[in-house]
């Protein structure tokens, strides 16, 4: 069974559908039929059928596919002995994050770490959180940064590398006087918030279900954080986000920070990478920089210039 039928394999075990999986893996849809087609006629057995809802795995897919995702493992690993063996420490790295996090957390330490180790190759994929996820289990990337979820798998490794306060922000205003620091008062207040789906959105929405209040009313659902700071800023809402999101239109004065009732609101931003018995020294090496990078660079945790004491 080669390697490359079996990420196709997975591919089509994730998306449920040929047309997805192709996207997945960069190959037409009937290279993927193709690649399927083999794999089965190697394995003298059906892999999916189909149904209403997609392609489903048969009995015999099911028994594959935690071998298929072992032997990639394996193959991976093995690479990495060879080119530990040899001491070769340059190689690719392909890093994935969120965008907001490659906008204003990597450039903080990255051009130090490619100063310096110059022979590796890095590159930087931008999704959201749930495509990361997908993209590091498929080996498209290496590393992936975005916000914890608090789910496990035992299959990756997570480690926090910033505990970043989460904010509310509202249109800037001269005054504050007037303004109350009350949950039944941010009942009363329109929202911006990203998509279902969205790790902001479920920020959002874990923020208010902790406060044992429903989520307020949103005047619009968006699909990033910078568009989100512009609609606030125009008046359309207010909206929760992690304050370094944001630092730049804050320090503008285009939008003002309010205290969160109660104790403040962090997220976890956390690194992710797959647990193997041998990592590539090339990962390796960026795993421990980006670690001390992110240790040694300023939290986004102090007061902004454009606070306000209270809420709407």
């Amino acid at each position: 069974m080669h390697p490359r039928l079996l990420k196709t394999f997975l591919a089509v075990a994730r998306n449920r559908n040929f047309t997805r999986a192709a996207e997945e893996v960069h190959l037409a849809q009937s290279s993927v039929s193709d690649q399927i087609q083999s794999l089965e006629a190697e394995l003298g057995t059906a892999l999916f059928i189909r149904s209403r809802s997609g392609l489903e795995l048969t009995a015999a897919g099911e028994a594959l596919k935690p071998y298929a995702e072992e032997l990639l493992a394996i193959a991976y690993e093995a690479r990495a002995a060879v080119e530990a063996v040899s001491a070769a420490a340059a190689g690719k790295v392909t890093i994935g994050a969120l965008e907001t996090i490659a906008s204003m957390k990597l450039p903080q330490w990255l051009p130090t770490l490619r100063r310096d180790h110059h022979d590796i190759d890095l590159r930087v994929t931008i999704a959201g959180s749930g495509d990361l996820l997908r993209k590091l289990e498929a080996g498209e990337i290496d590393v992936a940064f975005c916000f914890d979820r608090g789910e496990v798998d035992e299959r990756l490794a997570k480690r926090v590398i910033s505990t970043e306060p989460l904010i509310l922000i509202t249109p800037s205003a001269p005054e504050a006087s007037s303004k109350t620091s009350d949950l039944a008062a941010l009942a009363s207040m329109n929202f911006v918030a990203t998509e279902d789906g969205c790790i902001y959105r479920h920020l959002f929405d874990k923020a208010f279900e902790a406060a044992g209040t429903a989520a307020p009313k949103l005047a619009a659902e968006v699909g990033s954080i910078g568009t989100i700071a512009r609609l606030v800023a125009a008046g359309t809402g207010s909206s929760l986000v992690p304050r370094f999101a944001v630092a730049d239109a804050l320090h503008r004065g285009e939008i003002d920070e309010m205290p969160w009732p109660g104790p403040m609101r962090t997220a976890s931003l956390v690194m992710i990478w797959r647990r193997r018995r041998v990592q590539p020294p090339a990962l390796k090496l960026f795993l421990a920089f980006a670690s001390a990078g992110f240790a040694s660079t300023r939290s986004a945790d102090a007061r902004p210039r454009h606070a306000v004491s209270s809420l709407l």
